[in-house]
Formats: structure tokens, C-alpha cells, sequence
């Protein structure tokens, strides 16, 4: 994409904001949430809580429009799981709508682009997913649930005044997708940019994290069903991103700064102010967190330190290093990725290509991805499965 082009959708999603440093050295965290209903029984494999006043949460003034969201009473999503069918069949591509400068113009001209169907095995296209009234485009936004038939994607409104709208969609046993389902909020929220988005494995819940303006940023849990939600916040980080549900929908692991962390949903905390959360991981090196991912037995946290693939216990104990795939020099200094339902495969996308690693002994192969509405143009696309 053209300088002229990224800044344009740069303009259009606000300023990204550049993520804050979590103290090396400290063991929780917390973000602060509303007043909350009476708390639900502990969880009894995490029993952090976070102290009274926590270097998380600043006093400083708050310029964000809308105040935090209350109206979810439970936040976990504790439903049947959808179940994992085996190695993936299908992966979705999105994409933000494109950019271009028509002349000499200094204004954008934005082309709507559909998110895509693709056979995981080939790459091949199969099928455009249609969008619910309101979303002209997708953005580059997409989870899955264990099911590789349960995706949650964002779609993009307008360039007049652009907003990301969450939908839902489930694809039959030939990968054709049913009926957009729009998530209808009962909250106001300001969703010009969203760092990440993440399905809960019963597929009731999304979770996504967006910047706060004057600083900060939040974790939000929606309800899809209700369009009910519940924020948390800190003031000291400006991105919170890598957003993984646990399997028994009580907890999310999420990226803050240069540590990794846990939110306990069960444990909200004996302070009404407070939420219990945990440091898991630090960032020892130079390279940054992106994606996380439990794994299927919630054990454990998948994440990349730079492009290199590990595993780490939430109990605490090494890291184990599962992949080292090789990225061409032009790849971003960080991977993000999706793992499927079965916990045995991982795929990032760099370009045009849609790769696909064994976590079992690390082997890497690729395929092109295809779509049928101008293909190769733009950024390069994100995908799940």
C-alpha cells in the first residue's frame, strides 16, 4: 500500500496509539472496572487479587465520551463449547477497505472489500461473506471459535463517519457462509479503531480492546446475544491486544505492554473498583507480544516472542519452544496468528500467503490466498481458523 494510502486509513481509524512497558518485576496487575454485581464463586486454580491501589490505574483526567459499561451482569461465558471437528478445513481473510487518491487529491476514495471463505488446504477461494445492513466493508479484523465454523469478523460502516460494527456468521459443511448476525450493543461506544477481537469457545461472548481518548485503554466482554457489556481499563497502557478466552470461559489472557496477563471473569475482586488479574509472562528480550492462544485443555498459553512460537504453563514454569518459522526481512518484527480448535495447528499470514505451522514438530508450509475482488491490492489480509 502507498504512504498516501496507509495514512489515510490511519486518519480513519484515529492515531495508533503505541503500547506502554508493564513493570518487569511485578507479579499482577490491575484494570479497573465499574461497580460491579456481588462477585461469582472463585476460581479456584487462580487466587491473585490484586491489591487496593495498583500501579495500573492513574489518577489523570479522562476525555473518553462514553463511561465504562456496566450493563452485563456476568461477564464469563461458561456455556457447552462448540466442539473442535479436526484439522481445520477452512480459514476466513479480512481486510480493511482500500485507499486511493484519485489525481492529484489529497482525499481518499475508499473501495469497499468483502471478507473471504478460503479451503485451508489450497487457499483457494470459496465464498465472499456477505455483510449485515450498516457495514459497507470488512476491516482487518476475525476470530474463530473451536469449531472453524463459528466466526466473529468486524465490518467497517462508512468513510463519512467510519465506525467498526461486529457481526457473526457460520459457514456450512461446504464452507458456504449462512446469514451475517449483527451484535446490536445497548451501550454507546466509541469503536473508530479496535486493537483485537476474540470469541469466546461457546460462541456467546466477544471480547475486544479499543483506546481510550485521552489515554488508556480497555477491555470490553459483549454479550452477542443481549448486546450487553462490561469494560475494564487502565490509564497507564495506551494498547491492550492478543485477547484469548479461556476454554471454560472464565478468564481471558490478553497482551499488555511487554507481559502477558490474565483477567479472572470469576474473580472480580473484593474492591469495586478492581478486577483480579495476573502477569503470566514478561517479555525478556527485545521482541514484542502479539497473539496468545489457550490450549484446548486450558493449561497453557501459546504466544510469539518475535516469530519465534512457545508455550508456557499458567501455573508458572519455562517456556517451551514449539516453532521458529523464517519471515522474509520485509515481515513485521511480530507474528500474529490464530490456532485452530484442536490446539495442533497455527496460521499467520504475511502478504498474500497464508501459512500454516505443525505445532507438533514445527514444519511450515504455505499457500496463496485468493479473493475475487481485487486481489493482491492493499495491506495484507489477517485470517482465522
Amino acid at each position: 500500500m502507498s504512504s498516501r494510502s496507509s495514512a489515510a486509513l490511519a486518519g480513519l481509524a484515529l492515531a495508533v496509539l503505541t503500547a506502554g512497558c508493564a513493570d518487569p518485576v511485578a507479579d499482577r496487575v490491575s484494570l479497573v472496572s465499574a461497580t460491579q454485581p456481588p462477585a461469582s464463586p472463585p476460581l479456584p486454580s487462580l487466587t491473585v487479587v490484586p491489591p487496593r491501589s495498583s500501579p495500573m490505574v492513574s489518577s489523570g483526567p479522562e476525555l473518553h465520551p462514553f463511561p465504562p459499561a456496566t450493563s452485563l451482569a456476568e461477564p464469563m461465558a461458561t456455556g457447552t463449547p462448540l466442539a473442535a471437528t479436526g484439522s481445520p478445513r477452512f480459514f476466513l481473510s479480512a481486510r480493511t477497505p482500500l485507499a486511493h487518491f484519485p489525481g492529484k487529491s489529497k482525499t481518499a476514495v475508499f473501495t469497499p472489500v468483502p471478507p473471504a471463505v478460503h479451503n485451508a488446504e489450497t487457499g483457494w477461494f470459496i465464498a465472499n461473506i456477505p455483510l449485515p445492513p450498516g457495514v459497507e466493508s470488512s476491516w482487518h479484523l476475525v476470530a474463530a471459535a473451536r469449531d472453524n465454523r463459528t466466526f466473529a469478523i468486524a465490518g467497517w460502516t462508512e468513510p463519512k463517519n467510519p465506525a467498526i460494527r461486529f457481526f457473526l456468521v457460520r459457514l456450512g459443511e461446504d464452507g458456504r457462509p449462512g446469514k451475517p448476525v449483527a451484535v446490536t450493543q445497548t451501550d454507546p461506544d466509541d469503536l473508530t479503531l479496535v486493537y483485537d477481537l476474540a470469541l469466546s469457545a461457546d460462541g456467546t461472548r466477544l471480547a475486544y480492546s479499543t483506546p481510550l481518548i485521552g489515554g488508556g485503554a480497555k477491555i470490553s466482554v459483549l454479550d452477542v446475544a443481549t448486546g450487553r457489556r462490561r469494560d475494564w481499563k487502565t490509564l497507564t497502557h495506551s494498547m491492550v491486544r492478543g485477547l484469548s478466552w479461556a476454554p471454560d470461559g472464565r478468564s481471558l489472557a490478553y497482551v499488555l505492554g511487554r507481559a502477558i496477563a490474565l483477567l479472572d471473569l470469576a474473580r472480580l475482586g473484593t474492591d469495586p473498583e478492581g478486577a483480579a488479574s495476573r502477569i503470566i509472562e514478561n517479555a525478556t528480550g527485545a521482541m514484542p507480544f502479539e497473539s496468545l492462544a489457550h490450549t484446548p485443555d486450558g493449561s497453557a498459553l501459546i504466544y510469539a516472542s518475535g516469530h519465534t512460537v512457545e508455550r508456557v504453563p499458567l501455573v508458572g514454569g519455562p517456556a517451551q519452544v514449539l516453532a521458529r518459522p523464517e519471515l522474509p526481512p520485509d515481515a513485521s518484527l511480530s507474528l500474529r496468528f490464530s490456532v485452530d480448535g484442536t490446539g495442533e495447528h497455527l496460521l499467520y499470514v504475511h502478504k498474500w500467503r497464508a501459512y500454516r505451522v505443525a505445532l507438533d514438530d514445527g514444519a511450515v508450509t504455505s499457500v496463496p490466498i485468493t479473493v475475487d475482488e481485487r486481489p493482491g491490492e492493499g495491506d495484507s489480509p489477517r485470517a482465522a481458523w
